[in-house]
């Protein structure tokens, strides 16, 4: 971007020169490299308001800017009455992607390609729309019709990743393709996203914070980015910097429900005493507590008792007394000492945590479904694909597989830092899929 382009940005979007993609993307760059150039954008609007005349030119610089403001509806009744050109369709695109019309933003960037627009970038943005529509197959179709230089683009290993992922395909193919974007762009928010959260998967919080960050210092940010960072401040006790992520998706979205939820819990966490220590150490014997009894070696007499009983993890057994255990068919003194000796090569005892055990109906007794039904409920939570917050919610729970899941019931659940109705209604979806449901649902 020109030298001074951040001081002379107003000027650059009131006067009467040259509005193309180029001028376009020098504007999201020097909002990006100082975010408060958007306050500058803000106040260019409001004087484009004041001043603008009727002429379809003028229509499309301010449908833009409206669309870079988040400001949606106005920017698709602005591009709408602008000349139809190419770059009023292609952010008319973007602004109907934005506003969820996914079949309208690939007709719109179908018009853009046809009036002279980028057919590359045109393609690409085909594609994602596509794939956000639930068409992941549309997208790579269309991705696979790309040849040339377009190819080591980030933007197209960027989409390609993200088309993979969304098949379901191997995701060490995804996480190189996000990589591959990463080099040939390194401030390619979306890549930083899809690498931040592969990350955060696996439990690499540190390199997770790292590659959020970056992504959310881009601009237009990638809203998952700014989400996701805002949980790990929180995680942190950072409860102002978590809120500055949730309302700068509130600037562009202010019905977006997540962000909204999100935002009333950091408000409310950070006017709370929190024992960063006390957590820590409860975190870490969560994580133990979580551990499958499937990861040591078991007799089978031991291990088909404990998954008739529906004891799955240590956590399971750390609940249970040895007269519980006693009294369940075929389950001896041999297994009886086999089990306290796993049990104390992890620092737990049988019944450790008795007094703490839930008194549950449990809906899904193991001794009467069927093997295929015993198979589901053994599965990990990660199965569930839950996003960041409910899945960090169901570590602190000590919830590790569906079986002690459906044995939750939904106020229980919300009994959780952080765990809201949107973190709820997203575990009943998961479950409805598969055919199951929360105690007392």
């Amino acid at each position: 971007m020109p030298q001074g382009i951040d001081t002379n940005l107003k000027e650059a979007i009131v006067s009467s020169t040259l509005f193309g993609p180029k001028e376009v993307q020098q504007i999201a760059e020097a909002i990006a490299a100082d975010f408060s150039n958007y306050r500058v954008l803000r106040e260019a609007v409001q004087e484009l308001e004041t001043t603008h005349n009727d002429s379809p030119a003028a229509a499309t610089k301010l449908g833009v800017c409206y669309y870079l403001l988040g400001r949606y509806r106005l920017a698709d009744e602005m591009l709408k009455a602008a000349d139809g050109g190419a770059l009023a369709q292609f952010y008319l695109g973007r602004t109907q992607f934005a506003r969820q019309h996914y079949d309208d933003a690939v007709r719109a960037y179908q018009a853009a390609a046809k009036a002279g627009y980028d057919r590359d970038a045109c393609a690409l943005a085909q594609a994602e729309a596509l794939r956000a529509k639930g068409d992941p197959q549309g997208a790579l179709a269309i991705l696979d019709q790309l040849s040339g230089s377009v190819e080591q683009s980030a933007e197209y290993l960027y989409q390609r990743g993200a088309t993979v992922g969304a098949l379901g395909g191997n995701p060490h193919e995804a996480v190189a393709l996000y990589e591959r974007a990463a080099e040939a762009d390194p401030r390619h928010p979306g890549a930083l996203f899809g690498l931040a959260l592969e990350n955060d998967r696996r439990g690499n919080d540190e390199t997770a914070l790292d590659l959020y960050q970056r992504s959310a210092a881009q601009f237009p940010a990638h809203v998952g980015s700014l989400l996701n960072l805002g949980i790990l401040y929180e995680d942190r006790q950072q409860y102002e910097r978590a809120r500055q992520c949730y309302l700068r998706i509130l600037d562009s979205y202010p019905n977006h429900p997540r962000a909204r939820l999100f935002f009333r819990d950091a408000q409310a966490s950070g006017d709370m005493f929190y024992d960063e220590d006390a957590q820590r150490r409860r975190d870490r014997l969560s994580q133990v507590l979580n551990v499958p009894v499937t990861d040591f070696e078991l007799s089978v007499r031991s291990r088909n008792c404990l998954q008739k009983m529906g004891l799955l993890t240590l956590g399971d057994l750390a609940r249970t007394s040895e007269q519980e255990l006693l009294a369940s068919k075929n389950f001896g003194e041999t297994s009886l000492v086999e089990i306290k000796e796993m049990l104390a090569s992890k620092g737990l005892e049988l019944g450790q945590f008795a007094a703490d055990k839930h008194v549950l109906r449990v809906g899904y007794e193991p001794e009467i479904v069927s093997p295929d039904e015993q198979a589901l409920l053994a599965k990990p939570i990660a199965d569930l694909n839950l996003s960041v917050r409910a899945r960090k919610c169901m570590i602190r729970l000590g919830i590790s597989t569906i079986s002690e899941l459906v044995r939750r019931t939904g106020d229980e659940l919300l009994e959780c830092k952080n765990f809201g109705v949107t973190s709820l209604n997203e575990v009943r979806e998961k479950l409805t899929v598969q055919g199951l449901k929360l105690r007392g649902d």
